[in-house]
Formats: C-alpha cells, structure tokens, sequence
C-alpha cells in the first residue's frame, strides 16, 4: 500500500490545473494549492487509506477556494493603500493620560463646582433635582455647573476647537454637559 504522504506529490499539477480553474490567476491558484496542501497534510490522520486520495484533496482545494471567496466578499480591494490611509485607531493609552490629567483638574475644582458637576455631568441629576439636593437655588447649581466645566477647561488646555473623544464616559458628560446613560 503506497504511504498518502507520497501520494500527495502525484496529485500536485491536476490540483493546480483545477486552481487554475478556479482562480483564472496563476499566483492565487499557487497559494491556493498550497493551503488545500497544508489543510491535507495537518489533517491526514483523517484520509482513510483505500478511498480516492485525488477526490479527497480535491474537495478540500474546492473547499478552500469557496471559503477565500466568502472572505474576499467582506473584504475591501485598497492596492493603493488609499483606504487605509485614512482609518485610525486611537492610542489605548491616550484614554488613562486623559483621565489622569482629568483627576488632576477635577481635585481642583471648589468642593461646590465638584458636588454640582458630579450631580448634573455625571450622575445625569436635572438642574432642579441638583439644587434640591444640594439645598440651593436652581442657577447657582447652573452657574455651578458652568464655573466648573470652563475651569475644567482651562486647567486641562482644552478649547472650543478641541475634541472631547475620551475613552471615560463621565469625563466626557463632566466636560461637556452629556448624558452618561
């Protein structure tokens, strides 16, 4: 009985004649053999000597074939590298700076600006349930509010013109005046 590791070898230009088929392209139908010829050697425990070793490696080249064309689907034809130029992703470290400068400044905020942003920026009070609470009048717990966000601003170097993407959201509510929820 011949050892299927040999009989791999035999089988080698029918699977690319059949790639070729396949792929119309002479590079993928290359790397097309090769990861059928990869999935057959990793998985050869499961050939059963005695079947068809040709309709065995076969269907796995078929197999691989459709599998990289459902990829191919979802993906995005960027040769230029135009596309990619233009996606981002935010340091994950930027997020604990910012909040770090955040605790910072917050720690310097009157004990009132702190009550009142807490309240109204990151517990999502109203004006009047901050007021109520804090047993004051409703536009002191405004001006409160605005003292301490515009003071935030200041000791953080922010502007109008700066953006507030903060991976915290009660930092983000706390500055801007956004809900948490």
């Amino acid at each position: 009985m011949t050892d299927p590791r040999d009989e791999l070898i035999e089988h080698l230009p029918a699977m690319r004649a059949f790639a070729l088929s396949l792929t119309r392209n002479g590079a993928t139908a290359d790397d097309l053999v090769q990861d059928a010829l990869v999935k057959a050697w990793d998985n050869l425990d499961k050939f059963e000597p005695g079947t068809n070793m040709r309709a065995w490696l076969f269907t796995i080249l078929r197999n691989t074939y459709y599998s990289l064309h459902r990829k191919r689907k979802r993906e995005v034809e960027d040769p230029d590298g135009v596309l990619a130029s233009h996606l981002s992703e935010k340091p994950h470290h930027d997020g604990r700076l910012a909040l770090e400068d955040f605790k910072t400044a917050f720690a310097e905020l009157t004990d009132e600006q702190r009550e009142a942003l807490i309240l109204v920026g990151a517990e999502g009070f109203s004006y009047e349930e901050a007021a109520a609470t804090c047993g004051c009048a409703v536009g002191t717990i405004k001006s409160r509010v605005n003292r301490a966000r515009a003071r935030l601003a200041e000791l953080m170097h922010l502007d109008d013109t700066d953006d507030l993407e903060m991976t915290d959201a009660t930092t983000l509510a706390g500055l801007s005046g956004a809900s948490t929820a």
